[in-house]
C-alpha cells in the first residue's frame, strides 16, 4: 500500500533526475506526455526512486527482470548512478530491446521462454549476490515513483476530474491513484486481451489471466500487482476494456491528429475515449496519460496493421 505522502517523497527524491514531461490540452482533453520521459516511458520515475531510496548499494548493483520498458528504465538509472545493472529477459525477447539494454550498459541474461522464467532467475540472483532487485511494477518505491507523473499532471493543469491510465501490472495505476487520491478519480483502461485489473476487481483479488494482443509487450502482465489492487480498491478505481482494433485506431489518431508517436500500450488510455468505452459527462475535465513511445515508427500510420505482438511483458 502507498499513499499520497509516499508519492510526494518520491517526487522530492527524483527531482532533477527525470523529465517534467509536458501536458497540452486539445479537443477538450489534457494529454500528459510521458512518452517523452527518459528511455521512452514513465518507468524511469520508479527506477530512480527505487535506487535512491535504497541508499548505498553493494558492488553487485541492481537486478531486474524485463524484456521491455522496465528493464530499459532500470538500466538507464543504474548507468546514471554508475552502478552495474543485470537484466534478465526471456530468450525470445525482441532483439531490438536486448540491443538497447546493452547500449545502456546492462548485462543481459537470456533465460527461459517466459517472463516468469526470467523473473525467477532475477530474484534468485539478487538474493545470491546481494544486489538490489527492482520489480517491474509491484514494489512500493516503484509505484510511488510512477505516481509522480500524477502529481505533475495536477500541478500543470490546475486540476482535472478524471485521469485515464493504461493498466498492465498496475504500478502506474497505483502510483497515480495514490497521488491524486481525493482530488481526481482514476479510470484504468485495459486491452480486452489482457484484463488484469478487470479480472481482479471481479474476483475480489488479483488473479492470473491469459494475455495476448497488440499491447502485450508493455501491458502484458498476467496478474495485477498486490499494490495496484490495494490502491485501486481503496481509491475506487474502475476498469474499462478496449479492443485491439481500438488501440491501433487510437495510436494512429494520435499520430495523424497531433503528431504524437506512442506504442500500442501508450495509446490504450486514449482508446477508451475514442471508442466510447469511457464517455465523459458534460463539462468533465479529463486527462489521458500517454505512457510510452517504444514503438516501430513505420507502423504509426496504419490503424489496421498490428505491430508484432511480443510475449515479453514489462
Amino acid at each position: 500500500m502507498i499513499s499520497t505522502s509516499d508519492v510526494e517523497q518520491a517526487a522530492a527524491r527524483i527531482e532533477g533526475r527525470v523529465r517534467r514531461t509536458p501536458v497540452f490540452a486539445c479537443d477538450d482533453v489534457w494529454f500528459k506526455l510521458e512518452q517523452l520521459q527518459h528511455t521512452g516511458s514513465f518507468k524511469a520515475r520508479g527506477a530512480f526512486n527505487r535506487i535512491i531510496a535504497a541508499g548505498s548499494l553493494s558492488a553487485a548493483g541492481v537486478v531486474a527482470a524485463s524484456g521491455g520498458n522496465a528493464g530499459l528504465a532500470v538500466a538507464y538509472a543504474a548507468r546514471e548512478f554508475g552502478v552495474t545493472a543485470r537484466v534478465y529477459v526471456p530468450a525470445n525477447a525482441p532483439a531490438v530491446k536486448v540491443a538497447k539494454l546493452r547500449q545502456l550498459g546492462a548485462a543481459v541474461e537470456l533465460v527461459g521462454e517466459k517472463y516468469a522464467d526470467a523473473y525467477d532467475a532475477a530474484v534468485k540472483d539478487a538474493a545470491d549476490r546481494g544486489a538490489l532487485f527492482c520489480h517491474a511494477y509491484d514494489q512500493p518505491e516503484i509505484c510511488a515513483g510512477q505516481g509522480t507523473a500524477g502529481l505533475e499532471l495536477l500541478e500543470q493543469t490546475g486540476g482535472v476530474d478524471t485521469i485515464l491510465v493504461a493498466v498492465g501490472g498496475g504500478g502506474l495505476l497505483a502510483g497515480v491513484a495514490a497521488a491524486v487520491e481525493g482530488r481526481a478519480r482514476v479510470i484504468g483502461v485495459e486491452p480486452r486481451t489482457a484484463p488484469t485489473l478487470h479480472a481482479a476487481l471481479a474476483a475480489g483479488e488479483p488473479v492470473a489471466v491469459e494475455v495476448s494482443g497488440v499491447a502485450a509487450d508493455s501491458l502484458g502482465a498476467s496478474r495485477l500487482g498486490d499494490i495496484g489492487f490495494a490502491v485501486a480498491t481503496r481509491t475506487g478505481v474502475s476498469s474499462v476494456l478496449v479492443d485491439d482494433s481500438a488501440i491501433l485506431d487510437a495510436r494512429a489518431a494520435l499520430w495523424d491528429r497531433y503528431r504524437l508517436a506512442v506504442e500500442p500500450g501508450g495509446a490504450t488510455a486514449f482508446a477508451a475515449l475514442l471508442a466510447g468505452a469511457y464517455r465523459p459527462s458534460p463539462g468533465e475535465r479529463v486527462a489521458v496519460l500517454l505512457c510510452g513511445a517504444n514503438t516501430d515508427p513505420a507502423t504509426l500510420t496504419s490503424p489496421t496493421t498490428a505491430p508484432p505482438a511480443a510475449r515479453t511483458p514489462r
